[in-house]
C-alpha cells in the first residue's frame, strides 16, 4: 500500500505513507496526455461505480472574503488520513501542485473537507471552481499525523485559516482526555472561521482580532501569556502563519512550555524526493513533507523559514497578473457573446 524509497534524496532514508496508486498517478504527466486521459477517466469510472465521481468536488462555501471550503470525494484517502495529516491537490493536466491540511474527514461517506485562503494563482482558481467538477489529482495522506496523547492541559493556538488544520488536532486532543484551551485570532471578525466548530471541541475558547472587531483587541500571544501566567499548561500547538508561531514559541520559551507547530513551507512532489521543503530545525535540515509538518517550535529557524518562503514571490505575482487577466478576457468575452446572441434574438422578434 506505501511506497517506499530506500535512499531519498542525496543518500536520505524516507518513507512516504501514501496509496501507491495514488502516488504514481501524481506522475502522470510523464506520460502521453491519451495516457493522463486514460488514466484519470478509468478512476473516475471506478468510483462513479459507487454513485459519485473520484475527487468531485461535493460540496462548496464561502467562509469569508478570502477563504473557502471544499468537500471532496476521496474515499481511499479519508480511510487512512489522520489529524495534522495533508494532501496535495492538482486541478487539472497543467496545473500546479499544492499541498493543503484535512481540515476535516468521514471515513464513512469517503469525503475529505479542505480549508484554503486564495492567495495565489491555484487557490484563487480553485475558489472559482463550482460544486460537481473533478480535481484531476488529490494525493495523499501525506506527512505524519500530529502526536496525539494525555497531557493534561493543551492550548491549542490558530491564526487566520490555521483554524481549519487545527479542528483536527483540537478534536483528537479532546478525544483522548486533555483539558483543550483554543485560542483563536485573525486580522478581523469578517475573517474568523470555524469559530463555532472549535467551540464544540474545546473546553475554552479565546477570540482576539487585530482590531479589537471581536474578542480581544490584540494578538493571540497576548491571551496565550496571559493563559500561561494563569495557568499550568502542559502543551501548546500552534497553526498559522510563519511569523505567528515564531512569537508563540518565544511567549512559550519564557515559561518552559513544550510548543509544537504545524510548519508551511514552500513544497512541491510531497514526498521527500525534492527537498523544496526542507526546514532547519535543531540545526539539521528536516523535509517538512515526510518529516514534518509538526516540529518542536523551540528548534525551528523561522527566519529561514520565512525567507525561504518569500523565494518565488516575483514570480508568483507574475503568474497570478497572468491568470487574472486571462479570466478578465474571457469574462469579456463570454459577455460580448452573449451580447450577440440576445441582440440576434431581438431582430428574429422584429422580423
Amino acid at each position: 500500500d506505501s511506497f517506499h524509497s530506500p535512499t531519498g534524496v542525496n543518500g536520505r532514508n524516507c518513507a512516504c505513507p501514501v496509496d501507491a496508486t495514488a502516488f504514481f498517478g501524481v506522475f502522470s504527466e510523464h506520460f502521453t496526455p491519451t495516457r493522463v486521459l486514460t488514466h484519470l477517466v478509468n478512476g473516475t469510472k471506478r468510483k462513479y461505480s459507487e454513485g459519485v465521481f473520484m475527487f468531485e468536488i461535493l460540496e462548496k462555501k464561502i467562509l469569508s472574503p478570502e477563504v473557502s471550503l471544499i468537500r471532496i470525494s476521496a474515499p481511499d484517502i479519508a480511510k487512512k488520513v489522520e489529524a495534522g495529516q495533508f494532501v496535495i491537490i492538482r486541478i487539472d493536466e497543467r496545473g500546479e501542485r499544492i499541498p493543503l491540511t484535512v481540515a476535516d474527514f468521514d471515513r464513512k461517506e469517503g469525503t475529505l473537507t479542505i480549508i484554503f485562503q486564495g492567495v495565489g494563482k491555484t487557490t484563487k482558481h480553485l475558489a472559482t471552481l463550482s460544486e460537481g467538477t473533478l480535481l484531476a489529482d488529490v494525493v495523499g495522506p501525506l506527512g505524519h499525523p500530529t502526536k496525539i496523547g494525555n497531557y493534561g492541559c493543551v492550548i491549542c493556538v490558530a491564526g487566520g485559516v490555521g483554524a481549519a488544520p487545527i479542528y483536527p488536532v483540537t478534536q483528537a486532543f479532546k478525544d483522548a482526555g486533555n483539558h483543550v484551551i483554543t485560542i483563536l485570532g485573525a486580522r478581523s471578525a469578517n475573517l474568523l472561521v470555524w469559530e463555532d466548530e472549535l467551540k464544540m471541541v474545546s473546553d475554552e475558547l479565546y477570540i482576539t482580532t487585530d482590531d479589537g472587531s471581536k474578542g480581544r483587541h490584540g494578538l493571540v500571544t497576548d491571551a496565550l501569556r496571559d493563559l500561561l501566567q494563569e495557568k499550568k499548561v502542559d502543551l501548546v500547538m500552534a497553526v498559522g502563519p510563519a511569523i505567528m508561531m515564531k512569537f508563540v514559541c518565544k511567549t512559550t520559551l519564557d515559561f518552559g512550555v513544550k510548543t509544537m507547530v504545524s510548519l508551511n513551507p514552500i513544497m512541491v512532489d510531497g514526498t521527500g524526493m525534492c527537498g523544496a521543503c526542507r526546514v532547519s530545525v535543531g540545526g539539521e535540515t528536516k523535509f517538512c513533507c515526510v518529516d514534518g509538518p509538526d516540529f518542536d517550535g523551540h528548534q525551528v529557524d523561522f527566519d529561514l523559514l520565512v525567507a525561504r518562503q518569500r523565494m518565488y514571490l516575483e514570480e508568483e505575482k507574475i503568474s497570478l497578473e497572468r491568470y487574472q487577466t486571462k479570466t478578465k478576457d474571457e469574462g469579456q468575452g463570454r459577455a460580448k457573446d452573449e451580447k450577440r446572441k440576445a441582440e440576434g434574438e431581438c431582430r428574429k422578434v422584429k422580423g
